[in-house]
């Protein structure tokens, strides 16, 4: 059983991988840092922050360091060189991507480290803790404490949770956003 659950996440990954190429193929750098009003992120906020939590996620993951470095941020130029993940609204309305392209690049590389470490994932892995129980608070608030077994979060709950789900969640916005600036959704 765990096999087919390996296929299916390296299937579901593509797919919302993929969604995030098309969209980005298909924006210019006026669409994803438009501002459309106080109180409302711009699409840079989402781009941003999904692609570096799952940078980040990956690294609690597989313990292998984050490929965002000061190299990553002086090509990107984010005007905020933060996530955002603590952060209020109106500490991240002003986030807005500088190098576009460089942007896209660190995605893909992102996306390639997760879709390289699936390919060769043993499925026994995925029953591996990552993050014990009790957690610590900046776990214990978040969705992936919710969905955690007795033993913690393993690492098909944090892969489920911290990329996938969480790449979905962020999709929504920019699908919306993307009306926002005369654009189409990514899907039907």
């Amino acid at each position: 059983m765990s096999e087919v659950v390996v296929d299916s996440l390296r299937r579901r990954m593509r797919a919302v991988f993929s969604l995030y190429e098309d969209a980005t193929q298909t924006m210019s750098l006026e669409h994803v840092n438009h501002f459309e009003r106080e109180g409302v992120l711009p699409i840079a906020f989402s781009l941003f922050h999904i692609v570096n939590m799952i940078d980040s996620s990956f690294m609690l993951i597989t313990g292998e360091m984050p490929t965002w470095n000061d190299e990553w941020k002086d090509r990107v130029q984010m005007s905020i060189p933060d996530h955002g993940k603590h952060k209020t609204v109106g500490e991240m309305i002003d986030q807005r991507i500088g190098d576009y392209e460089a942007f896209k690049e660190y995605m893909t590389i992102v996306f390639s480290r997760v879709e390289n470490w699936l390919a060769s994932l043993d499925p026994a892995d995925l029953e591996r803790v990552v993050i014990a129980r009790p957690f610590p608070p900046q776990i214990a608030s978040t969705f992936s404490a919710r969905v955690a077994g007795d033993d913690g979060i393993k690492v098909l709950d944090a892969v489920e949770c911290w990329i996938y789900q969480h790449a979905l969640r962020h999709m929504g916005e920019i699908e919306h956003a993307r009306g926002l600036v005369g654009l189409h959704g990514m899907t039907s």
